[in-house]
């Protein structure tokens, strides 16, 4: 049996995943297409370096990248638990349903 995989919660997790093992202190590639367009200011830059401070314990430089990590941390955070709560009611609803058909099927003469 074949389950439809929520796309989205495995986005969210592996992103804190990589944001947990990533060294914040390193410069690499930017994913920010304002920042890629040559652009100096993006309300968003600084985010994932913020999270990624965050995990490794850095509070003050998480706030110096981006005062708004802490909040962006805990919005995924709730996402996640959100995605998880309704894939596993999904989850249960499906079992439920297929186990009612396989004893109605026992049933029948």
């Amino acid at each position: 049996m074949i389950r439809k995989l929520n796309i989205e919660l495995l986005f969210w997790i592996s992103g804190l995943i990589w944001l947990f093992l990533d060294n914040p202190h390193e410069n690499h590639f930017s994913f920010c297409p304002i920042k890629n367009l040559g652009f100096s200011f993006c309300p968003g830059c600084g985010l994932g370096h913020a999270i990624s401070f965050l995990f490794h314990g850095n509070f003050q430089q998480s706030f110096d990248s981006h005062p708004l990590g802490i909040f962006a941390l805990i919005v995924i955070v709730a996402r996640i638990i959100t995605l998880l709560k309704y894939t596993y009611q999904h989850l249960n609803l499906n079992i439920q349903d297929n186990d009612t058909q396989h004893n109605d099927d026992a049933f029948e003469p």
